[in-house]
């Protein structure tokens, strides 16, 4: 436990050496950032993306979240909430809520892949790849590649003929299994139980029902005003799941806090020794 309060305060202090610290942002990894940067190479999140998590956080506020955070990395996961949310409970730990703010379908989508049916598409691929290669052995053995004592374990340079059908193989191959491995992002926060509820954040003209991930709720933006229009499933999550959501809205908040008033990882550090030897 005292290893894993010190990894969360070095995560909220500014150039800590964290070993998450300088990874992208959730609306960084989701596109919603310009090319444009600051002076200290930041890119700049785009004004409707912006403007969405903060439509978030004052209607989870207006419903009694009363500890929220932006850009809250998540326990037992790689990824980071735009905005994550605690509502004090009397007698109980609470509950916890995430907002994904997508300000583009292709932002959406982005995230929304489904491994089961992805996994089902690669495998299909991948019985059609080995069917081409067997054709391909027979048709062009001169692209056996001596590199292997026995002729059966021997490899093939298939690329070399250019052959469109399996460099198209190839490439849908490549394409799924980045999908599998970069946007789950949807479908993994429930699965870890991260939340109890989840909020996908859109604009009106971008919301579409088939679009929104299975168990998570709508919100739409209206007249600088979010509506409600597909309610969320609720999660079990276990309370020191919840809890530790909690500690790290704490953390993001005191990140933010140190950056507006210029306090560095070397200042706390400083300040400890201070404490230990005074």
């Amino acid at each position: 436990m005292a290893e894993e309060l010190k990894s969360i305060v070095a995560a909220a202090v500014p150039g800590a050496s964290h070993p998450r610290a300088n990874l992208s942002t959730a609306a960084e990894d989701s596109g919603s950032y310009t090319d444009v940067r600051d002076s200290n190479g930041k890119r700049g999140e785009t004004a409707a993306h912006a403007g969405l998590k903060r439509l978030a956080l004052l209607w989870a506020q207006a419903r009694g979240y009363a500890a929220c955070a932006l850009e809250v990395r998540l326990p037992q996961c790689r990824f980071r909430a735009d905005v994550a949310v605690y509502r004090p409970a009397r007698g109980d730990v609470g509950s916890t809520a995430i907002f994904e703010c997508k300000q583009a379908l292709p932002d959406l989508r982005r995230d929304n892949c489904q491994s089961d049916a992805t996994r089902e598409q690669l495998e299909t691929l991948c019985r059609r790849r080995l069917v081409l290669e067997k054709n391909l052995r027979v048709h062009f053995p001169h692209l056996r590649i001596a590199d292997s004592l026995f002729p059966e374990f021997a490899s093939h340079d298939f690329v070399a003929i250019n052959h469109r059908g399996y460099n198209r193989v190839l490439r849908k191959l490549s394409v799924l299994q980045s999908r599998l491995l970069d946007c789950t992002k949807f479908e993994t926060l429930v699965r870890y139980r991260c939340a109890n509820l989840f909020f996908v954040v859109v604009p009106d003209e971008l919301f579409r029902e088939p679009e929104i991930p299975i168990g998570w709720g709508a919100l739409i933006e209206s007249n600088d005003s979010l509506e409600l229009v597909r309610k969320p499933l609720w999660q079990e999550s276990p309370p020191e799941k919840r809890l530790h959501v909690l500690e790290r809205i704490a953390a993001a908040g005191t990140r933010l806090c140190n950056a507006q008033l210029q306090i560095t990882f070397d200042d706390v550090l400083a300040g400890r020794c201070a404490v230990v030897h005074g």
